[in-house]
């Protein structure tokens, strides 16, 4: 159950990366739903998903080291 919930956030954040405040607000909930090993792996995820978007990557750089 746990995995579907990573593979779900990761869905809802590339629909949503279309705007930085959208894309902010769901990373937020997936910081508090998912696991801890869950968000390594997230960051992980984000990192390569951002590197082109540096609009989505300055709105969740606070949020992950």
């Amino acid at each position: 159950m746990a995995r579907a919930m990573f593979e779900y956030t990761k869905t809802v954040l590339k629909k949503v990366s279309f705007n930085s405040d959208l894309f902010c607000k769901e990373l937020e909930k997936a910081l508090n739903r998912l696991l801890p090993y869950e968000i390594k792996e997230l960051t992980i995820w984000l990192r390569e998903f951002t590197s082109n978007k540096p609009e989505l990557y300055s709105s969740m750089s606070s949020l992950i080291n």
